[in-house]
C-alpha cells in the first residue's frame, strides 16, 4: 500500500475510533508520523519555533492579497490564518491552535513534514542536492516546502483536485537550459509553474490571489501562455492579463 494512502487511512481510522470512543484525539496522538508535534496549545501572544513551525503550514490562508510573515510570533494575521484553515476543515474557527488542529495538520503532512499531495521531487526536477541557485540548498530547499503547504491550502480551496507543478527550483545552470530570466525566483526555490488539468491556467493564476504568493504570472504576460508562475517574490507583482490579474 502507497505510505501516502496508509497514512490517510491510518489517519481516518484514528478519527473513528475517537468518534466511537467519545474521546478526543490528543495532540500527541500523531507524534510516530516522524515529522513534527507540537507540545502546547498555541495562541495570539505566544512566540518561538513551535509557532513558526504552525505558520509555515498555515500560510496558504492569510486572506485575499495578503502574505503571512514567517516569523514566530502568534501575532493576529497568525489567529486569522489559524481561524481560516480551521474553517476549510471544518474545525471550530477560533483562532487557537490545539489538538483538533493539530491533529489535521499530522493528517496532511508526510514524514518530511511536506503535506501529503506534494513532495521535494515535484518542486526540484533540476538536480537532487538543492545547489547551484540564487541561496543556499538548505534555503532553497526551505522556501519549497514553503511553497507546498501554501500549494495544498490552493487545491484544498479548489475542490481537492490535482495541482500539477511543471518546474520548481532551478540551479543557474538549469534555469540557464530552459531559457529561464537572469533573475528568476525559480533560483531561490520559491517559485512553481502549474499546468493546466482539471482548472485552467486562469482558474489557477485567480485563486493563488488568496493564498500568500506575491508573484502571479499567467495567461497574457510575455512568455506564459503555457503555464501559471507562483513565487514568493518580496514585493507583489500580478500579471495576467488574459484572466483580468
Amino acid at each position: 500500500m502507497p505510505r501516502r494512502t496508509a497514512r490517510l487511512l491510518l489517519s481516518f481510522v484514528m478519527l473513528m475510533a475517537a468518534s466511537l470512543g467519545g474521546v478526543v484525539a490528543t495532540a500527541g496522538t500523531a507524534h510516530a508520523d516522524g515529522c513534527y508535534t507540537w507540545s502546547r496549545t498555541l495562541s495570539q501572544g505566544a512566540n518561538g519555533a513551535d509557532v513558526t513551525q504552525l505558520q509555515i503550514r498555515v500560510a496558504g490562508y492569510p486572506g485575499s492579497g495578503a502574505v503571512l510573515a514567517i516569523d514566530g510570533d502568534y501575532g493576529p494575521a497568525t489567529t486569522a490564518a489559524v481561524k481560516r484553515f480551521q474553517s476549510a476543515y471544518g474545525l471550530a474557527a477560533d483562532g487557537v491552535a490545539g489538538p483538533g488542529t493539530f491533529n489535521k495538520l499530522y493528517a496532511l503532512q508526510d514524514d518530511d513534514c511536506t503535506p501529503i499531495h506534494f513532495s521535494y521531487a515535484e518542486l526540484n526536477d533540476c538536480n537532487s542536492t538543492w545547489a547551484g541557485g540564487a541561496v543556499s540548498a538548505a534555503t532553497a530547499k526551505s522556501n519549497a516546502l514553503r511553497t507546498m503547504w501554501k500549494l495544498e491550502a490552493m487545491r484544498h480551496a479548489l475542490g481537492d483536485q490535482p495541482i500539477t507543478v511543471t518546474s520548481g527550483f532551478r540551479s543557474h545552470a538549469c534555469n540557464d537550459a530552459v531559457g529561464g530570466a537572469s533573475g528568476s525566483r525559480h533560483l531561490y526555490g520559491d517559485a512553481a509553474d502549474l499546468g493546466a488539468g482539471p482548472h485552467t491556467l486562469c482558474r489557477l493564476a485567480q485563486q493563488a490571489r488568496n493564498h500568500g504568493f506575491n508573484g502571479i504570472l499567467g495567461p497574457g504576460y510575455p512568455d506564459h501562455n503555457d503555464h501559471t508562475h507562483l513565487d514568493h517574490r518580496p514585493s507583489r507583482f500580478w500579471s495576467a492579463p488574459s484572466c483580468g490579474i
